[in-house]
């Protein structure tokens, strides 16, 4: 808990008026952090829904996470995903503009007459950040395992 500006610091000795702005300025930049941080968390993330010849093509921002971070599923004709990242501890740094949702998700509704398979789905996370989800269409070749990297939706 932080103490009341002007009043002592944690350990009980009064601030002088640079601390109490010094202190004023880390604990509003440190609210502003966290106002982005709900709002990127509370916002879908970025989708584009494509269609190829045999299946569809989902793809979702999703800078910063490892395959263990992700969930997807394939839901009432769509794709939803939830992100859950982590912050890598810095040795030697410390916090100061906490602005990254740490628990993010994202939506993609198929169109309506969209067809598949969503028993041969995958999902890959790219070198540049995105989050591929392939869903065959229903009848075509859906047998095939998942490459490394890969994850069959389940």
């Amino acid at each position: 808990m932080e103490p009341p500006l002007g009043g002592p610091d944690r350990w009980g000795t009064p601030m002088n008026v640079s601390e109490v702005g010094r202190s004023a300025r880390e604990r509003i930049y440190r609210r502003i952090g966290a106002a982005k941080s709900y709002v990127q968390e509370n916002r879908p993330l970025p989708v584009d829904v494509l269609e190829g010849s045999h299946s569809y093509l989902v793809v979702f921002d999703s800078p910063g996470v490892g395959l263990e971070d992700v969930q997807v599923r394939y839901v009432d004709g769509g794709v939803r995903i939830r992100i859950d990242r982590f912050r890598e501890f810095h040795d030697g740094f410390e916090m100061r503009f906490p602005g990254r949702g740490m628990a993010l998700s994202g939506e993609a509704t198929l169109p309506e007459d969209a067809v598949v398979d969503p028993d041969g789905a995958t999902a890959r996370l790219t070198d540049v950040g995105t989050l591929n989800v392939e869903i065959p269409k229903d009848g075509a070749d859906a047998d095939r395992e998942a490459n490394p990297g890969e994850i069959i939706l389940d």
